[in-house]
């Protein structure tokens, strides 16, 4: 989404990225970004916690304000779990994405 707002920007809209992969966001560089650190998927806030989802985009949006130099990227002082940070253990570690398999049916075809 970084190349995208990029362009975006080069058509003279603004852009604000929301991003929880830090590494990722600082190598493509996109005009601005806040940073969560929370599960991929879930930049805006927890399922159904709709104050902190609103919360989190006022945020988001205030910091937007600041953020004079092309590339900014700033971190929201917001934390999944304020008492247990091992989701990071099991969203980020081996097998967190699972391997491709190719289906022995080809495209196209009803199996069955």
């Amino acid at each position: 989404m970084g190349l995208v707002a990029r362009a975006v920007e080069k058509a003279g809209i603004p852009t604000l990225s929301m991003t929880s992969a830090l590494d990722i966001t600082r190598a493509v560089k996109p005009p601005r970004a806040v940073f969560l650190n929370f599960p991929l998927g879930h930049e805006t806030g927890k399922p159904h916690q709709p104050e902190l989802q609103r919360s989190i985009v006022r945020d988001a949006l205030l910091a937007l304000g600041s953020m004079a130099e092309p590339g900014s990227v700033v971190t929201l002082p917001y934390e999944w779990d304020e008492e247990d940070d091992s989701w990071e253990d099991s969203e980020y570690g081996p097998g967190y994405l699972s391997p491709y398999v190719r289906s022995e049916t080809p495209m196209g075809e009803a199996s069955g």
